[in-house]
């Protein structure tokens, strides 16, 4: 038995049904893409009864341990008077939480079938997304937040996607990017049998490839942010992009170990922070 108590054949069977599907995705028009993301996850859901996120939705201490960590990274930008947005918000569990200290929320996903509606308080309000669109008005929004979410995006998809949310936050709005480095992946279920994702990780990307993102659509500064226990640090760029640099010139195994090291890893996991 490995990994989230499935066995090996569990897994493999996962990764051929994923990345089956992920290539549907891959080799999509932007046309076809509007309405393929939500039919593709849920045909991996039907097909895949022991996937993780099927597991997790049933365990009550799973869910708040989830999201007591992503509370502990973010809670210091909340604000009373703030409108937040959380992007491929799921099951809706953090923006529920979210709600409790801030104006407004917006959670923003494919579908509203992972919703635990009974989290659901009044400051709280679903939008539907074909995977790219933030259908909200411009300049609405102080505080953007994903996590998990920019590698799921098809590569031609996400510069959309981060140009819309840079149209809805308001002038000094931050948008927090939370994101696994492609130089210790890939992260998806293909990490136990490849080098590069080959899942629903459309695309795991670097700190220095999602900065120039971020630079394209029109943000001001972007820093990184990391956290130690309760201390939190926000750095420049250029000391992320020299370690991305030398390790990009290893070979994967050796690549993934040395980005695996503490404090590299510390310096590599991807939490951007772009100001408008």
């Amino acid at each position: 038995m490995i990994n989230n108590h499935r066995t090996l054949e569990q897994i493999k069977e996962h990764y051929e049904i994923e990345k089956e599907l992920a290539g549907k995705l891959r080799t999509s028009s932007r046309q076809e893409r509007q309405g393929l993301y939500s039919v593709l996850y849920e045909e991996l859901f039907r097909r895949v009864l022991h996937h993780p996120q099927l597991t997790r939705v049933s365990s009550p201490e799973d869910t708040t341990r989830r999201i007591a960590f992503q509370m502990r990274n973010i809670r210091r930008f909340l604000r009373r008077d703030a409108v937040f947005l959380e992007i491929g918000a799921g099951d809706c569990a953090l923006s529920s939480e979210v709600a409790k200290f801030v104006k407004k929320v917006y959670a923003i996903d494919i579908t509203e079938k992972n919703i635990i509606k009974s989290l659901v308080p009044q400051n709280f309000q679903f939008v539907l997304s074909d995977g790219c669109s933030i259908p909200l008005q411009t300049n609405s929004v102080d505080i953007a937040y994903s996590y998990q979410l920019m590698e799921h995006l098809h590569p031609d998809d996400a510069l959309e996607q981060l140009l819309n949310i840079y149209k809805v936050l308001s002038p000094g709005g931050i948008y927090i990017c939370d994101t696994p480095n492609r130089l210790c992946g890939p992260h998806d279920v293909s990490r136990h049998f490849d080098s590069i994702a080959q899942g629903f990780h459309l695309k795991e990307y670097t700190i220095t490839e999602l900065s120039n993102l971020f630079a394209t659509v029109g943000f001001s500064k972007t820093r990184i942010h990391i956290r130690v226990k309760s201390m939190h640090a926000f750095l420049p760029l250029y000391p992320a992009l020299l370690c991305e640099v030398s390790l990009d010139k290893l070979p994967h195994p050796l690549r993934k170990k040395v980005a695996s090291i503490w404090p590299m890893s510390l310096l590599l996991g991807i939490r951007l922070i772009g100001t408008k």
